[in-house]
């Protein structure tokens, strides 16, 4: 069957479309500084359903402004794995919990966290991977993932101080090894045996408190009184929503707001602040990652963080603000300050890029917003039950300095070959072994989308939308059958029978 239809029906249309781009192989990685290591699949999305764009995230593939690419994964040097966190059960760790705490502080009295001499905040990993990755066209563009603005000031391959390889709380040893190994202890007398065994102290107050309630309850015998309980039944632990939304004094010192925005379409409110916007990013760039400034142009910021294939769209049992792609940005006294590029789909909100004032680097901006979009991920889920995962980008092992997001628990990593998630516990052990893993553990599992056949995906050729083995019979003599089955089999069975794939 074949759909005939104008260009003003495809712009309105509900179908994705998509044009092929190939294998790009032989590129500089962000992660281990290979200048030839990195390959992967792209397209170019002309438009893009959230739901299609749902089915490919979960299939390995990832945007960068209007281009999608998915990381060749047996053959680029770092693989990248898709990571997303159960929202609904995840438990801050011990340094989330200070991050949000530090965050807390400031707002309150101004107190700002003090860096150490290394740069670093006690207990957080450093801001900011600098990955260089796939360049759409026309224009070469700057790819990197978002909540990788979590690890590096520089990329790797540009460290080359003389401790570069101590571990950051190795430090040189202020003497020569010689005069300091090999020292024998001097001998001691050891215990006294007159003296009682030492005892923990919270034992010796766990005591002290048993024998008050005994004697109370000896003295009070005749009034009845009831013992009070050694801990508390209601000590339940904090939940993140708790420390997000700490009370402050009645009269706090800063006033954070934050405000989601959509970037696609823009919204009144998207204007109104992309000036201030883009010049924060542009800071953040040069300060960062020290990017020219010559490359930081307005068009460059919107073709990357801006320009979204993702239709906008709303649903009866979909969330309020909608889908589609929006900037959720982090108002500090009037300013903004910091800035997370997001994309809420129907089963997930994806975090995309993250960007902010250099000045507040201390305070852990990429982990607290992290937090932050967590903690709105689960209220999304309160009004559509299917949306409660956040997806963290990709997660790369074989970089130990990205192994971070890893910690955002309960998490799944996606097998790359049978497109299942994985329990991230029963993972590692694999990456350990080797860089790149099937992760699931049945042998006899494939790939449930595996492509059956390729006649059936839909292609756009000439204004008419129609079957691949349609358009096949139109264009004798074609020699573009393998690049279709390589597109079909990549995208999966589903996505290649709703997504128009482009035909000269």
């Amino acid at each position: 069957m074949i759909i005939h239809t104008s260009k003003t029906d495809l712009s309105h249309s509900m179908h994705s479309i998509v044009e092929l781009k190939g294998v790009k192989c032989g590129y500089r990685c962000g992660y281990c500084g290979n200048a030839w290591g990195k390959a992967s699949y792209g397209m170019w999305s002309h438009s893009m359903t959230v739901q299609d764009y749902q089915d490919l995230i979960d299939r390995g593939w990832r945007r960068s402004g209007k281009y999608v690419y998915k990381p060749i994964m047996n053959k680029t040097c770092c693989p990248q794995y898709t990571i997303r966190c159960h929202a609904l059960n995840f438990n801050p760790t011990k340094t989330h919990k200070k991050t949000l705490k530090r965050m807390n502080k400031f707002l309150s009295n101004g107190e700002m966290p003090v860096e150490r001499s290394d740069g670093k905040i006690e207990g957080e990993p450093m801001d900011s991977a600098h990955e260089e990755g796939v360049r759409p066209p026309p224009q070469d563009l700057l790819k990197i993932d978002h909540t990788d603005v979590e690890e590096f000031t520089t990329s790797p391959d540009t460290d080359s101080k003389s401790t570069a390889h101590l571990t950051p709380r190795e430090d040189p040893a202020p003497t020569p090894p010689e005069k300091t190994l090999h020292v024998a202890p001097k001998p001691g007398k050891g215990a006294d045996p007159n003296r009682p065994m030492c005892r923990k102290a919270k034992d010796i107050r766990k005591e002290r408190r048993l024998q008050k309630d005994e004697q109370k309850q000896q003295e009070g015998a005749s009034t009845s009184v009831t013992p009070v309980p050694l801990k508390s039944t209601s000590n339940q632990p904090k939940l993140l929503e708790d420390f997000i939304s700490e009370s402050f004094p009645t009269d706090p010192l800063h006033r954070l707001e934050v405000r989601l925005v959509r970037s696609n379409p823009p919204s009144p409110q998207f204007k109104a602040s992309f000036d201030a916007s883009y010049q924060l990013y542009k800071l953040y760039q040069i300060a960062i990652h020290m990017d020219p400034p010559e490359k930081t142009t307005e068009s460059q910021f919107k073709r990357f963080l801006c320009d979204s294939p993702l239709e906008a769209k709303t649903a009866p049992d979909g969330p309020d603000v909608g889908y589609g792609s929006f900037h959720q940005q982090y108002w500090l006294d009037g300013r903004i300050v910091a800035v997370g590029v997001l994309d809420i789909l129907p089963s997930c909100v994806s975090s995309v890029y993250l960007y902010y004032h250099p000045d507040f680097s201390s305070l852990s901006l990429g982990t607290y917003s992290a937090l932050r979009e967590i903690a709105f991920t689960k209220q999304l889920q309160k009004q559509s039950p299917k949306l409660s995962y956040y997806y963290l980008g990709f997660y790369v092992h074989s970089c130990p300095k990205m192994r971070y997001k890893g910690h955002y628990r309960p998490s799944d990593l996606l097998c790359p070959e049978t497109y299942v998630w994985v329990p991230i516990e029963r993972c590692l052990p694999h990456l350990d072994t080797s860089a790149y893993s099937r992760l699931n553990e049945d042998a006899k599992a494939g790939d449930a989308q595996a492509l059956r056949d390729v006649g059936r995906a839909l292609v756009l050729h000439r204004r008419a939308v129609m079957p691949y083995a349609a358009y096949a019979r139109k264009r004798k003599g074609s020699s573009d059958e393998k690049d279709a089955e390589q597109y079909a089999g990549l995208v999966g069975q589903t996505c290649a029978e709703r997504i128009l794939l482009y035909r000269s």
